[in-house]
């Protein structure tokens, strides 16, 4: 148990962080699955920008690695580039 002030705060802002973390990784892999999933070119195409704003943000706040980011984005342009 924290036995410190500034501890107990850290403890706090830790949870607040992770929680708003979890959020917007989850949120953003349910974007990626919806784009996977779409078969309309017109759809993906609008959902694209979206959905690579969200990874870039992820990778920029070290919530995902950069590379794994990279690796989503082309993936996904290969899949809206075959629709």
């Amino acid at each position: 148990m924290a036995n410190h002030k500034s501890a107990l705060k850290r403890i706090r802002s830790n949870r607040v962080k992770q929680l708003r973390n979890k959020y917007q990784h989850k949120t953003t892999r349910n974007a990626v699955r919806d784009l996977r999933a779409t078969t309309d070119k017109k759809v993906a195409s609008s959902l694209f920008p979206t959905v690579l704003a969200m990874l870039d943000k992820l990778a920029k706040n070290n919530i995902i690695h950069k590379n794994k980011a990279a690796n989503i984005k082309s993936k996904l342009a290969k899949h809206v580039a075959t629709l």
